[in-house]
């Protein structure tokens, strides 16, 4: 089935309701854990000490807490457009007083132009549209601040589109952009300098309603704009299980997250990098490489 990229671009009052109802998403978020923490380690290559500092898309506040303990001197805006994330983010910030939670869509931020010099938008990516995303940044980010990103890869979820395709020919799984994309739509928005990087994790399951739950429980279910909108059958469903642990061993199966992790600058002078015994290499977008890695 051929369809728009409207259609397959997420929905994004559809996308408001499911992290509102996500309300145990710390007990499912090991992939948004991952990127977080690998982004706040790129950190430690730069010496930055910003005013503001922005957890975009921050979900329930982990990251918000990340920024304000490693720059107790900043004011950090924890950023979400779900009225559910924002009330689990006040709970979590209630004992950081640097730490200001905001409603806020990541596509038409309510912050000033270059009034920031930090952002982290941990796996907001792919619930927004990237070149909206990335223009934000670049407005409000002041010159030679600093925005880390993740997203999802296309190969993302391959295994679920591959059995949806065994059952209908329904759109299940939402678009993602691959690297080089990602890359020349931050340079197009007005960043500058983007260096991607990416990962492959394989995440195992013993059953469908396993993997259900975790999707379900961190909001990452079927919210592009030309999915179907009625119920699934019970016929169509138990041809996805089929297809899906039929390609598995045995009862197990194993689901592909493409992690691509990213940084990109505001325009102007940038801060110095820090020196480090192992060194920093700029890879650029031309000669990046995959790494294909198990948990």
């Amino acid at each position: 089935m051929s369809v728009s990229l409207d259609s397959a671009l997420p929905d994004p009052r559809a996308t408001r309701r499911s992290f509102d109802r996500a309300t145990s998403f710390d007990a499912a978020s090991f992939a948004h854990d991952e990127t977080r923490r690998r982004l706040l380690e790129r950190l430690d290559l730069f010496d930055l000490a910003p005013r503001v500092a922005v957890d975009l898309g921050c979900a329930t506040g982990r990251g918000a807490l990340a920024l304000a303990a490693r720059y107790p001197a900043a004011r950090v805006l924890a950023v979400d457009s779900s009225a559910g994330m924002l009330r689990a983010a006040r709970a979590c910030a209630a004992a950081a007083p640097s730490v200001a939670v905001l409603g806020g869509d990541a596509e038409r931020l309510p912050l000033r132009d270059q009034s920031v010099q930090l952002i982290l938008a941990n796996l907001v990516l792919p619930w927004c549209r990237p070149p909206t995303l990335f223009a934000e940044a670049a407005r409000v980010l002041e010159a030679g601040g600093l925005l880390l990103f993740a997203t999802l890869g296309p190969d993302s979820l391959r295994e679920l589109r591959a059995a949806w395709g065994a059952a209908d020919s329904a759109l299940h799984v939402h678009a993602a952009f691959d690297l080089h994309d990602v890359g020349d739509l931050a340079v197009a928005a007005g960043l500058a300098e983007p260096v991607i990087d990416v990962d492959r994790l394989e995440i195992t399951y013993s059953s469908v309603a396993r993997l259900v739950d975790d999707l379900r429980s961190c909001a990452a279910v079927n919210v592009a704009a030309g999915r179907r909108r009625g119920l699934t059958g019970a016929r169509r469903w138990q041809a996805f299980e089929r297809a899906l642990v039929a390609g598995g061993d045995g009862a197990r199966f194993a689901i592909t997250l493409e992690l691509v992790l990213g940084q990109a600058w505001g325009r102007g002078s940038r801060p110095t990098r820090r020196s480090q015994g192992s060194g920093e290499i700029a890879v650029p977008l031309a000669t990046l490489r995959r790494r294909a890695s198990t948990p």
